[in-house]
């Protein structure tokens, strides 16, 4: 009879573990993870910053690199390309002149963005 007792008194626990289990599955499937935030970065980052930057975020005649220290994140965080995007930013690194304001780029778009551009620069050695 105390195996009885044992057990019920464990069986509580044990569906509680199964069920936080299936949530915890269920949640991963449903959040995204950082590869997709970099793909889909990547994607609206050749839509919209591209022409300027370069596809290779080397920059062109129009625009600055993004894989040179002066973007580093300890020199322009994250919050920096945030409010380029949105209000735009007078030059003051470079001789291209003033970048305007990106407004089609959401917030959420240009946190993604961000992510892939922060991986590329990690890749190239920029910390």
């Amino acid at each position: 009879m105390s195996n009885t007792r044992n057990a019920r008194r464990w069986q509580p626990w044990a569906m509680a573990m199964g069920v936080i289990a299936i949530l915890a599955l269920i949640g991963s499937q449903l959040l995204p993870n950082d590869d997709s935030a970099q793909q889909q970065g990547k994607l609206t980052y050749n839509d919209n910053c591209a022409s300027c930057h370069g596809a290779d975020l080397q920059g062109t005649r129009q625009g600055p690199p993004f894989l040179h220290q002066v973007y580093e994140p300890s020199h322009h965080g994250d919050e920096a390309f945030y409010r380029a995007i949105a209000n735009g930013v007078q030059a003051h690194h470079w001789r291209f002149g003033d970048m305007p304001a990106v407004p089609n780029v959401s917030r959420e778009q240009a946190s993604d963005i961000i992510a892939y551009i922060r991986e590329q620069q990690r890749a190239a050695g920029i910390k």
